[in-house]
């Protein structure tokens, strides 16, 4: 049996900026148990890539600071040239928080999205382009499916479709869009709750998808006239890139094993025949990182100053493990329990790091001035 990694520290936090106008308080019940507040810890599974660790490596926890609070399931966070950012709360609306943080606004609700178990207004990303262009993306639930939309923030309610059809249900909505190095918009889409579908090649469920800004497919794409990058995958809800260009997805596990996935095109991930690390003899690619479900539910991972920064819903914590290329460290806990259940890791254009909580939606007690968004202060 390993050793449990050691649980680590407590940081400081001092406000610098509050949100105006609290939400309504508003408790939705999470179907999936990733989803779920934690109960049970798994005192057996795999916390490490590296079988040889048992313990992680103490560090000092950076500084945190609140840049906003009384949101209202803040989900996708996306930063505007200016270094304005922009927030979207589940139910619909788009905030948008001024670049030096205090000043909280509101920029619209955008019509037809349908807040329903784990769907809703979830990712947000701003055009490589914006200058030029002026679009926000937006991945939402509507009454028939999950689509991507892109709109102006002139005219929020305005808005074009990018992708419709993308099957929706009570859980495993995926929902996190984001450019990468390439010009490309990829998204995470899950199974909504059928594993099927997650090697269905003719599916875009339980896939990672890449597409031209426009929502038409790529000429490089792994399968001719599909988005589909990668498949067999269950729930992806976090994406991000190294500083080699390295595409890495955090993904929610079902009974066992949450995971880190290095992304390669066209490779297969292995759900629903592989939860957790296993090959399937060849056919699908093994996790980077692995974690039992009670220790993560991991909802967000983004690339900053070495690590990759995974935010942990269930666990109620923040990961960081480092990266030395390929190569994954020992994962290393940070603020368990200080600050409920993590739903967004996003960098900042000041090199810090900021991250969302998400407790209103919560199976517990709610805390003082939630939902928020915490700012990291990660030193090199």
């Amino acid at each position: 049996m390993r050793t449990r990694m050691t649980v680590l520290l407590t940081a400081g936090v001092a406000l610098i900026g509050c949100g105006s106008g609290t939400a309504a308080d508003r408790t939705t019940s999470a179907t999936d148990p990733a989803e779920a507040t934690a109960t049970t810890r798994s005192e057996s599974a795999p916390t490490t890539t590296d079988e040889a660790t048992a313990e992680s490596r103490a560090i000092r926890a950076p500084a945190v600071s609140t840049v906003a609070r009384g949101l209202d399931v803040p989900w996708g966070v996306a930063f505007l040239p200016n270094g304005d950012a922009l927030v979207a709360e589940r139910a619909g609306r788009v905030r948008r928080i001024a670049q030096d943080g205090n000043r909280l606004s509101t920029v619209g609700t955008l019509p037809g999205v349908v807040e329903q178990g784990e769907g809703g207004l979830l990712g947000l990303a701003v055009s490589p382009t914006y200058s030029r262009d002026r679009w926000v993306y937006a991945y939402t639930t509507t009454s028939r499916d999950n689509r991507i939309v892109r709109f102006k923030l002139s005219a929020p309610r305005t808005l074009r479709t990018v992708v419709t059809g993308l099957a929706s249900g009570a859980i495993h909505n995926g929902g996190r869009i984001a450019f990468g190095p390439d010009g490309k918009l990829y998204a995470g889409v899950g199974d909504v709750g059928d594993g099927n579908l997650s090697q269905d090649r003719g599916s875009q469920n339980g896939k990672i998808l890449r597409m031209n800004p426009d929502g038409s497919v790529p000429k490089d794409n792994p399968i001719r006239g599909s988005r589909v990058w990668t498949l067999g995958h269950r729930n992806v809800q976090g994406l991000t890139w190294d500083g080699g260009k390295r595409l890495w997805a955090a993904e929610l596990g079902q009974n066992a094993y949450d995971e880190v996935n290095l992304i390669r095109k066209g490779k297969n991930y292995g759900w629903p025949s592989v939860e957790g690390k296993g090959t399937g003899g060849g056919k699908y690619v093994s996790p980077s990182v692995v974690w039992p479900t009670s220790e993560a539910s991991p909802s967000a991972v983004t690339y900053l100053k070495g690590a990759l920064w995974v935010g942990a819903l269930r666990g109620e914590r923040l990961w960081r493990v480092p990266l030395n290329g390929t190569k994954t460290g020992t994962p290393q806990a940070l603020y368990v329990g200080d600050y409920g259940r993590i739903r967004t890791t996003v960098a900042a254009p000041d090199g810090s790091l900021w991250i969302t909580t998400s407790n209103r939606d919560a199976n517990g007690t709610r805390r003082a001035g939630d939902d928020r968004i915490l700012r990291v202060d990660v030193k090199d």
